[in-house]
C-alpha cells in the first residue's frame, strides 16, 4: 500500500487529499479543505499565496505519514522573486483588468499553439512592473514547491500555459523569452520527476496544471474519446500526439497544451460553471432546488465566452441583458446549462474537425459531473453518451502519476485510466 498527498488548488477552494493506491485500486479522502479567492489590493486582484501556503502545511500535518506530496493549481499565474528569492508581491490574478485591451502579436501561435486568452502568462509580463527587479518567475504550485523544498523548477504541462514554450520542441523559446530578465526561468520538470524532499518526503512533479492531472484520470476505454473537464472553467478537447497549428485551429481559439506522458491536450477554453457560480453567490442561495426547478424552465441561448462575463460582479443582469428579456433565477440557470451544452457541442465538432481525431464517447470529469442536468443536456446536444466522473479527477491523476513515479503503479496513461475505471463510481448518459 502506497500513501500520498495531493494537493489541489483550484481558483475558489483549495484542499489536501490523502490517497491511497492498494490491490489496483486508488482512493482518496479529503483530509483538509480551504477557501481561496481573490484579495483586492489598492485597486488590484491578487492570490493570497503565503496563505494558501499556510493551508497546505496543515494540510500535510493532517495527511499523517504519506510517501509523496504532489501539487496542482490552476494555470498563468505566477510569482516574481528577487536575487534572494524573496516574493517580490502577491501573484496578480487572471481575472485583474490589467490586460484588457491585450492584442497578440502576429506568428505567436505557429510558435506556441495557444488560444488568445489575454491573461496569459505572457501577456501578464507585459503588463508587470515589477519584472525589472525580477530574478526569477515561478507558477504557483511551483513556488509552494519551491518554498516546500528550496528547489526551483517549472513543470512542464503547465509551463506550456504561460505562452512562453515553443510547443514543437517542449522547451522555453528563445524568441518569445528574449525580452524576459535573463534566468528568469528555471528548468523544465515533467510529471514523475522529482522535485526535493520536504522533511523527508519526496516533492514529486505532476501534472501542475489542474487539466493536466484531470486528464489522466479520465476513465477512457481507447483514444476515441472527447472530455469536458468541468468546474469553473470547462476545458474541451480531445488527446493527442502532436498539436495542431493550422490557421483554421488558430481561427477556432483552439489551444495546444502540454499533457502528460508527451501527449497534446488539445481544447478550446469555455466559460464554465463561473457562470453559475457567480450567479449563485449575487443570490446567496443553494444550487439544488434551482435545478430541479431549472429543468422544466425555458432558458435562452447566449455566448458563454463572450469577455463580459470574465470578471466577477452582477451575473444575472449580464446574462438578462445578453438575452434580451427579464428571466426568473431557474430560467438564468437553465439558460446558462443550455448555453454551456451548445458551447461544449461546437467545441468537441470543431476539436474533431480541426484534429482529424473521432470521438465516440463524452467524458465529463470534475466538479460538473454532479450536474445531472448539464451531463444530460450535454449528450442531448452532441448526440454522444456521455460518460460522469469521476469529480475528483484532478487529485486522481495527481495521486496516480506521484503513485507510478515511486512504483506503485506501472505502465501507460491508459493502465491509470483502467485502475480509475476500476475504483470509481461513473454515471453514463444517453442523448435523447
Amino acid at each position: 500500500m502506497t500513501t500520498v498527498a495531493a494537493v489541489d488548488l483550484g481558483a475558489s477552494s483549495g484542499r489536501v487529499v490523502r490517497g491511497v493506491v492498494s490491490d489496483g485500486t486508488a482512493h482518496i479522502e479529503e483530509v483538509h479543505r480551504f477557501p481561496n479567492g481573490p484579495v483586492h489590493d489598492g485597486g488590484t486582484l491578487r492570490w493570497d499565496v503565503p496563505g494558501l501556503y499556510r493551508e497546505v502545511l496543515t494540510g500535510l500535518k493532517r495527511a499523517g505519514e504519506i510517501d509523496s506530496i504532489g501539487i496542482d493549481s490552476w494555470a498563468v499565474d505566477y510569482g516574481l522573486l528577487d536575487a534572494h528569492g524573496k516574493l517580490l508581491d502577491n501573484p496578480v490574478h487572471y481575472r485583474d483588468s490589467r490586460t484588457d485591451g491585450i492584442t497578440p502579436p502576429d506568428g505567436l501561435y505557429e510558435v506556441n499553439g495557444l488560444q488568445f486568452q489575454p491573461f496569459n502568462t505572457m501577456f501578464q509580463l507585459m503588463a508587470e512592473p515589477l519584472l525589472p527587479q525580477a530574478s526569477g518567475l515561478l507558477l504557483i504550485p511551483d513556488l509552494l514547491s519551491y518554498w516546500l523544498t528550496g528547489e526551483r523548477g517549472a513543470e512542464y504541462t503547465n509551463a506550456t500555459t504561460t505562452g512562453l514554450i515553443d510547443v514543437r520542441t517542449g522547451q522555453w523559446s528563445p524568441e518569445l523569452t528574449r525580452d524576459l530578465p535573463a534566468n528568469l526561468l528555471p528548468d523544465l520538470r515533467h510529471p514523475g520527476d522529482p522535485a526535493g524532499t520536504y522533511h523527508g518526503v519526496p516533492v514529486t512533479a505532476v501534472g501542475s496544471h489542474d487539466t493536466a492531472s484531470a486528464v489522466v484520470a479520465v476513465p477512457a476505454e481507447n483514444d476515441r474519446f472527447a472530455y469536458i473537464s468541468c468546474g469553473t472553467w470547462s476545458l474541451v478537447g480531445v488527446e493527442l500526439d502532436a498539436p495542431v497549428l493550422t490557421p483554421e485551429s488558430q481561427a477556432a481559439n483552439f489551444t495546444n497544451e502540454g499533457g502528460v506522458d508527451g501527449t497534446i491536450r488539445y481544447l478550446r477554453n469555455v466559460m464554465g460553471l463561473w457562470l453559475l457560480q457567480e450567479c449563485l453567490r449575487c443570490w446567496d442561495t443553494e444550487l439544488e432546488p434551482l435545478l430541479r426547478e431549472a429543468a422544466g424552465a425555458r432558458g435562452s441561448v447566449f455566448d458563454p465566452n463572450d469577455p463580459v462575463f470574465l470578471p466577477p460582479g452582477d451575473m444575472p443582469a449580464r446574462i438578462r441583458q445578453r438575452c434580451g428579456r427579464d428571466m426568473t433565477r431557474p430560467e438564468i440557470v437553465r439558460s446558462i446549462l443550455d448555453s454551456l451544452a451548445l458551447a461544449h457541442r461546437d467545441a468537441i465538432a470543431d476539436a474533431q474537425r480541426l484534429s482529424g481525431k473521432e470521438v465516440e464517447v463524452v467524458h465529463i470529469v470534475g466538479g460538473g459531473s454532479h450536474n445531472e442536468l448539464l451531463c444530460q443536456l450535454t449528450a442531448d446536444a452532441c448526440g454522444l453518451p456521455v460518460v460522469a466522473g469521476p469529480a475528483e479527477a484532478t487529485a486522481l491523476g495527481n495521486v496516480l502519476v506521484q503513485a507510478r513515479a515511486v512504483a506503485a503503479v506501472h505502465g501507460t496513461l491508459a493502465d491509470l485510466r483502467a485502475l480509475v475505471r476500476k475504483s470509481q463510481p461513473l454515471r453514463r448518459y444517453l442523448p435523447r
